[in-house]
């Protein structure tokens, strides 16, 4: 999975699988596109994921999670719920504002 930690006047923890890089989904209104500028930084493993979504959910951060792997590890972390997760094209996604 990749991760890569925006910073501006908070976090932004920007969270894909990495065979989704790169690609482009669509369905009605809701674009999902998981550009490499944005998405594109640390290949770690799920033990990491769990320690870096850890970290910054006590720094107050915003999470963007696009993918089934990297979705499974951010509900492993309590970090959000099934209700949160959204689909497009069968891909799932989360936002975390907290």
């Amino acid at each position: 999975m990749l991760v890569k930690i925006h910073s501006a006047y908070r976090h932004l923890v920007a969270i894909c699988d990495r065979e989704l890089l790169g690609m482009k989904f669509e369905e009605g209104k809701i674009v999902l596109d998981v550009k490499e500028n944005f998405y594109s930084g640390d290949d770690v493993e799920e033990e990491r994921l769990i320690e870096i979504i850890q970290d910054m959910a006590t720094e107050d951060a915003t999470f963007n999670i696009v993918g089934e792997k990297s979705i499974d590890v951010a509900l492993k972390c309590g970090l959000i719920n099934k209700a949160g997760i959204k689909y497009v094209q069968g891909v799932p996604y989360a936002l975390v504002l907290l």
